[in-house]
């Protein structure tokens, strides 16, 4: 099969021996998957390298085709998503308590095993998501990471009702979370670098839009910062009331600098973070999503152009979702 591999030198299509469903699992054809700033982070090495050669891409949509042992053969044909969480151990007591995405022993899509980036992928079954026959593949796969991870932080973030919701960054998964907030009465307040990202902001019809250090003309009831730059952080502590939160929301972030305790931390501000995400999570997700019509703004690329795709993902020129997409 044709298939992305992640190397020292970057990412290449070559060919892979077709993946085989173990007990459990599900063999999927790939029909679109979502281009995400993780796939980067695995491929320029700023994540540990969990498994040499691996295929990237955990934003994925396809079809079963195939089942492993103990899997109920009339599946084949259903519509599935294969997201970032690839399996979890469900014994110790992160798992045990709803809390699998801080499972120690965590593996992940495209990153310990092969993701996406390829014809076929295979996936527990306990970890697929179920999507209606007709879901289409391109609006669907950004939501598998981006829209979930978005979701996530949004939880986290604990903004009051018809309260004020900072963005730094305003990528893939920030122009979700700024529908969901929306959707919700939320004023929401983005700063970012790049203009296309702040056109795709202004055409959302957004309370303000500003460069990336440019401080709201309101304080902040809470912030996500989604852009992997630590230096951020302290920016948008300042930008928060008293008493708010503020949401790292990426896999990676540069350094964090220094801080001033009295004008970041101290008055009663929280920092918080964001984890992966449990199976939870993407299951409210995506049905809150086609409840309140999320949709992403899309990019597609035909499969053979990925390299270029994550090169526009790397300079900053794409805004929204990208996604790549498989011939049939």
């Amino acid at each position: 099969m044709k298939s992305w591999t992640a190397h020292d030198n970057g990412i290449t299509l070559g060919d892979s021996v077709e993946p085989i469903p173990g007990p459990g699992e599900l063999l999927v054809r790939v029909l679109a998957c979502g281009v995400c700033r993780t796939d980067l982070h695995v491929i320029d090495h700023d994540l540990p390298v969990h498994r040499p050669g691996v295929i990237p891409g955990h934003q994925v949509v396809g079809d079963v085709v195939g089942v492993g042992h103990g899997v109920q053969a009339s599946l084949v044909g259903d519509r599935v998503g294969v997201a970032w969480l690839h399996r979890t151990c469900g014994v110790c007591r992160w798992c045990r308590t709803g809390r699998e995405n801080l499972c120690p022993d965590a593996i992940f899509t495209g990153w310990d095993v092969d993701g996406g980036y390829a014809e076929l992928i295979t996936v527990p079954e306990a970890y697929a998501y179920a999507l209606p026959r007709d879901a289409d593949p391109v609006d669907t796969a950004p939501m598998l990471c981006a829209g979930i991870i978005g979701y996530r932080a949004l939880q986290r973030a604990m903004l009051p009702p018809g309260g004020r919701l900072g963005i730094y960054g305003f990528g893939s998964s920030a122009h979700l979370t700024a529908q969901l907030a929306a959707a919700a009465g939320a004023e929401v307040f983005v700063m970012t670098r790049g203009e296309q990202n702040r056109i795709l902001a202004r055409s959302m019809g957004l309370s303000f839009v500003g460069g990336e250090r440019d401080d709201p003309p309101i304080h902040l009831d809470s912030a996500i910062v989604f852009a992997p730059a630590g230096d951020l952080l302290p920016v948008a502590l300042r930008a928060t009331a008293r008493g708010g939160t503020v949401v790292s929301a990426g896999i990676h972030m540069s350094e964090v600098p220094a801080m001033d305790y009295d004008t970041t931390l101290f008055p009663e501000r929280d920092l918080r973070s964001v984890t992966a995400n449990t199976r939870g999570d993407g299951d409210a997700f995506l049905a809150l999503a086609r409840h309140l019509h999320v949709r992403p703004h899309v990019t597609v690329r035909p499969f053979q152009q990925l390299g270029q795709a994550l090169d526009d993902l790397r300079a900053g020129h794409s805004s929204g979702s990208t996604v790549v997409t498989l011939d049939d």
